[in-house]
């Protein structure tokens, strides 16, 4: 029987979506994995119909996050204010602009993102577990440790116990975020991102009204843990 989503989407209202991999699988297998994500983060944010193929001509050797970046895209379905990517799963925050813009994209994405993911590693079926989940950011103060947490997510790869409030080394785990580089975090921090233009930062920064603070991250992040838990 099919189960309707129990959250309903609305435009100009931020969500944080996310999903993981079937039966926790490793979704991302290398570094050109986890590229080719973010590249479909920026095609499958269009109405009209976007595969990297189309570009061949334009991307030359093959696409690169720099050249797709550079693609004129139609409409967009959502703002993307924050995302983080990790091995087995990913968080994503958006904003739909249109009617229907977050399932669209989401869909695009979840689509186009199996396609390769298959065809690379010569499998078949679902690479994702059920419908992406999602939860609604009803004010400013949750949409500031929403942030966060999204951000501090790859804390785990280095600090497994953050989220306990056990961190052995803050100075490098700071320094480990900040050069992660599949999250938004430098988009915020940093006015040198490779992947400027694909997330909007301005409309978050509006709301929240102050840059993501490491001395705060944690904090908002673990605080958000408890709600997802």
């Amino acid at each position: 029987m099919h189960m309707e989503r129990a959250i309903a989407f609305a435009p100009d209202e931020w969500f944080h979506c996310y999903s993981r991999g079937v039966d926790k699988r490793t979704i991302f297998m290398d570094r050109r994995d986890y590229e080719r994500f973010q590249m479909l983060l920026y095609v499958s944010n269009s109405s009209s119909p976007l595969h990297l193929s189309t570009f061949r001509e334009q991307l030359n050797q093959g696409p690169t996050l720099e050249k797709v970046i550079g693609l004129e895209r139609n409409d967009a379905f959502v703002d993307l204010g924050a995302y983080a990517l990790m091995p087995n799963h990913y968080h994503l925050l958006i904003r739909e602009r249109i009617e229907g813009g977050i399932t669209a994209f989401m869909r695009k994405l979840g689509t186009g993102y199996t396609m390769y993911f298959n065809k690379k590693y010569d499998r078949t079926g679902a690479l994702f577990s059920g419908k992406f989940k999602a939860k609604h950011v009803a004010d400013d103060s949750y949409l500031r440790r929403v942030v966060n947490y999204i951000h501090a997510n790859p804390a785990e790869l280095y600090e497994p116990k953050w989220k306990e409030g056990l961190v052995s080394d803050e100075k490098m785990l700071r320094m480990k975020l900040q050069e992660y580089p599949f999250s938004s975090l430098n988009d915020y921090i940093s006015d040198r991102s490779d992947f400027r233009g694909v997330t909007d930062t301005d409309s978050i920064l509006e709301l929240v009204e102050e840059r993501p603070s490491f001395d705060t991250m944690l904090a908002d992040a673990r605080d958000y843990a408890k709600d997802m838990s």
